[in-house]
């Protein structure tokens, strides 16, 4: 059966694609869109065409499978495009879903674009190390104007339907369930006009920007765009197409494209990519597994941490009750839930109405008996274990037999904590990640005796609460905090050899990460984990501690914090890490930045590949999807484990052994020392 089919509604010619699930543009896909375009221009009874697609999207970009290896015989994107373009027939995009990347590209080179209101358009090209290479950045600009297309180009994240159409990219809004014929009418209405909008010809919306316009963009996205190739190259894409004709544009675009489609930024973009989706595939996991129904959500902890878990759950439309031990910090959680509602929409990310409908599904409680009738339960209670396992020991005697049981711990032995109940398949660790709210990531841990229903319902729903999730095995810490500890312990040490703080995080930043492990360690605060009756006068973090200084939240840390939480070096911190420097006799001025960075990444190289072997990670690249989504290891490189492949594996092994004086205790992985061997790498 062809993926493009054609049929008549009277005097117009409808082309629809069913290419599931997304409709991409492979090769069968273009050429069966020029063979209905040479159908529709050969019947003079054909007035004018709808492209529409079936399933649950419009074209939703290319086929990532074939980049750089484009199908043989068959015709490019770009000739599709101009194909329709060119048509002296009318054609009318009809969108739903995604018209994303090369998608969108189709539309634009449709006369005319209508869609519902549900529908969503982007070129999201940057997020794989790319620019769009179909005239995307050349046709865009054209139509809604420079201001508007910098931003869906660079930061390559869709706009809805509305906002389409009001910045001119969507001719009109027709009905959800009536795309066709609503499509099919507008189609007839435009038959009789004297001529059509060519996007490609149009310079209404460009005429006159000056290169101040895109000298200011980047000023003011700099942050934003650090360490990325692809969202430059777009400016200077979108730069073109102000100051040239298409027809000189469009190869310019191409020129700009050829080099990111060859680079290593989208080579680790497009594993990630991939790896994201290999993230959902689960190891002994039946495809028949049952999904259990979620219907009401149970979190125990009003704090930081359970109140943002709880609005994952609310943003999803899922009921949740939650519950503290008293009045006071249950009510300080309902309202900084609220809070950071109303700060949201104060943004016009949402809206007053979303608001109040996202706080009615919270039901807040001082009652554990009111979990009862949950379908999961989530601990966010302190890290020790006699106070998690009481708190499991009762939930046992007061949930559903059907309620899965999450512990939010980031270091706990799940199995340990599941002997706690008398149905241990029903326990799982769910680790979110701090704020819980906004990170995407997702630590799914499964216990020796978690059952496969509550694995496979877990991940489903870290799917509808929108978030990257990966699952791992039983071990302290288990993927990230384990290999995060190997890195914090590096910096540790680099500090008793009189190392500033200031100078390893510069390192780190530099390298692409958002912060290093000392503005990292502030922000979570110093005193995790520390008491006064247990601190060690050795360690310098916990002699920050008796001195006060916690971190951002006291403003005072490894630096020092203004009211508004401005970082500067601390005079007194810095005197004190030389003091111990000295004393331990270990100072030294000969430490280069390329030392620095071998001795925080490649112990978590080691770490990491040491967790393959005792198969806490099912897979490499689920760590890289781990960091990056988690920690913030820059995407650009791919993750941990693509980079060092890209480093070279004989070279972080050489690396560990250079540095072995600085790590005596370490066990360097024999995965690692076999594949750096065999020239291999984890990908």
């Amino acid at each position: 059966m062809s993926v493009i089919t054609t049929h008549r509604d009277g005097e117009v010619l409808v082309i629809v694609s069913d290419n599931p699930p997304v409709n991409a543009l492979g090769a069968a896909v273009r050429d069966g869109l020029v063979a209905a375009m040479d159908e529709a221009l050969a019947n003079d009874d054909v007035k004018t065409v709808v492209i529409r697609c079936d399933g649950r999207t419009f074209f939703a970009g290319a086929d990532i499978t074939e980049f750089g290896n484009p199908k043989a015989g068959s015709v490019d994107l770009n000739t599709v495009i101009n194909t329709i373009e060119s048509s002296p027939k009318p054609v009318v995009a009809a969108i739903h879903g995604t018209a994303l990347g090369g998608g969108l590209e189709v539309a634009l080179g449709c006369h005319y674009r209508v869609a519902v209101p549900s529908a969503k358009l982007g070129l999201p090209e940057v997020k794989l190390g790319l620019i769009p290479g179909a005239g995307g950045t050349q046709r865009l600009p054209r139509v809604v104007g420079v201001e508007a297309a910098l931003p869906m180009v660079t930061s390559g994240d869709p706009i809805p339907a509305k906002l389409a159409a009001s910045i001119g990219l969507v001719d009109k809004l027709v009905g959800e369930g009536s795309l066709e014929a609503d499509a099919v009418e507008f189609a007839r209405g435009v038959i009789g006009n004297a001529s059509h909008p060519v996007s490609s010809a149009r310079t209404d919306k460009i005429a006159g920007t000056g290169s101040g316009v895109f000298d200011a963009f980047r000023k003011t996205n700099a942050r934003r765009l650090k360490g990325f190739d692809a969202p430059e190259a777009a400016i200077k894409a979108v730069e073109i197409a102000t100051k040239h004709p298409f027809a000189q544009g469009l190869p310019m675009e191409r020129a700009l494209f050829e080099p990111l489609l060859a680079g290593a930024q989208s080579a680790a973009l497009r594993h990630l990519f991939f790896a994201e989706r290999a993230a959902n595939k689960i190891d002994n996991l039946p495809a028949d597994t049952p999904i259990l129904p979620i219907a009401r959500v149970g979190v125990i902890g009003a704090g930081t941490m359970g109140g943002g878990i709880t609005m994952n759950f609310l943003s999803a439309g899922i009921p949740v009750t939650m519950v503290e031990r008293e009045q006071a910090p249950l009510d300080r959680g309902v309202a900084t839930i609220r809070k950071n509602y109303e700060n949201t929409a104060a943004k016009g990310r949402i809206t007053a109405d979303q608001v109040e409908q996202a706080m009615s599904l919270l039901t807040p409680s001082l009652s554990l008996e009111d979990l009862a009738q949950c379908d999961l339960v989530i601990e966010a209670v302190f890290e020790l274990m006699e106070i998690k396992k009481d708190v499991f020991g009762k939930l046992d005697a007061i949930c559903k037999p059907s309620a899965i049981l999450a512990s939010n711990t980031s270091y706990l032995d799940i199995n340990e904590i599941a002997t706690s109940t008398s149905r241990p398949e029903a326990l799982i660790g769910l680790h979110f990640f701090s704020p819980a709210n906004v990170m995407r990531m997702l630590e799914v841990v499964r216990g020796a005796k978690t059952g496969a229903s509550a694995l496979a319902t877990s991940m489903k729903i870290a799917k509808t609460i929108g978030k990257v999730a990966v699952v791992a095995g039983v071990c302290h810490g288990f993927i990230g905090n384990r290999i995060l500890a190997a890195r914090q312990k590096q910096g540790e040490a680099m500090l008793l050899e009189g190392i500033l703080p200031e100078r390893v995080d510069r390192v780190l930043t530099d390298f692409g990460f958002p912060m290093g492990p000392f503005q990292m360690a502030d922000l979570a605060g110093l005193d995790i984990g520390w008491t006064k009756e247990t601190s060690d006068p050795t360690r310098i973090n916990y002699a920050l501690c008796e001195r006060g200084r916690l971190g951002q939240k006291n403003g005072a840390g490894f630096y020092d914090y203004a009211a508004d939480r401005t970082r500067t070096p601390s005079d007194e911190v810095n005197a004190l890490i030389l003091d111990f420097a000295d004393k331990s006799g270990l100072r030294r001025s000969d430490v280069s930045d390329e030392e620095i960075l071998e001795r925080l990444l490649y112990p978590m190289i080691n770490e990491a590949a040491l967790i393959l072997e005792e198969h806490i990670a099912q897979r490499a690249s689920d760590i890289d999807v781990m960091y990056v989504h988690g920690y913030g290891w820059p995407s650009f490189t791919g993750g941990p484990m693509f980079w060092a492949g890209t480093q070279g594996l004989d070279k972080v092994v050489a690396g560990l052994g250079k540095h072995a004086d600085k790590w005596p205790d370490l066990s360097i992985s024999k995965l690692l020392r076999d594949k750096a061997a065999k020239g291999e790498s984890f990908a």
